[in-house]
């Protein structure tokens, strides 16, 4: 069941959004954010987090000995992440910057991180400017260094495709009388990814029902 539309009503209270997430996803955002930090941080890594919201990913990479920097837009959101105590591995370290997706690029020169990961962001943009954030993150990432985009995505196959729609109407109609706004989920994010010039695209499920995450890399560029 497809519930994460419900991200806007707790966007406007970011004090209840941990909660509200670990609700939503049945417990499994934490297995999300575990799964991404285990294939892309460690001791010295420096990961972008794009549309971090209260910090989950961003500490998750950084109790891993990452250097981590989440950006958001919410001030709101952002107060909650700071407010978090630091994980206790030694080399753990965190940055919040007020920045949106659309702004990477004035703020971070290239080839500066080791991974650009993103949860439950790329479901809120459009198609265009998915592409944009997936062309810049790719230019903001070292050679070899990786993505990691943690997701609703649209279910493969007419009857998959059809329940979901189902299921997830009342929710998105019912969002969007709330907040007057809904998310998508995504498709052809893999593709996408590709032409944007990832390689090594990788999709897989935290667990059945749990949000999709897909990996990539950028190639190694020719000597």
């Amino acid at each position: 069941m497809s519930t994460y539309v419900f991200m806007k009503v707790l966007e406007s209270a970011p004090s209840r959004y941990d909660l509200g997430i670990r609700l939503l996803s049945r417990g499994g955002i934490g297995r999300v954010h575990d799964i991404i930090a285990g294939r892309v941080a460690g001791p010295g890594k420096r990961i972008l987090d794009v549309g971090c919201g209260t910090g989950g990913l961003a500490l998750a990479c950084a109790a891993r000995g990452a250097h981590a920097v989440g950006l958001d837009v919410n001030p709101d959101m952002l107060d909650v992440a700071r407010a978090k105590p630091l994980p206790e591995h030694p080399d753990a370290h965190v940055e919040w910057i007020r920045l949106g997706a659309m702004e990477i690029e004035d703020r971070f020169p290239a080839t500066t991180f080791d991974a650009v990961v993103s949860s439950l962001l790329f479901s809120e943009l459009t198609v265009d400017e998915r592409a944009y954030v997936l062309k810049t993150a790719l230019s903001r990432l070292r050679p070899t260094g990786a993505i990691a985009i943690a997701d609703e995505m649209r279910p493969r196959g007419r009857a998959a495709r059809l329940w979901s729609s189902m299921v997830r109407l009342p929710v998105a109609a019912l969002t969007y009388v709330l907040t007057q706004a809904t998310t998508r989920p995504l498709e052809g994010l893999e593709r996408q990814m590709s032409a944007c010039g990832f390689r090594e695209i990788k999709a897989m499920r935290a667990r059945p029902g749990a949000l999709t995450i897909v990996f990539g890399e950028r190639p190694q560029e020719e000597p």
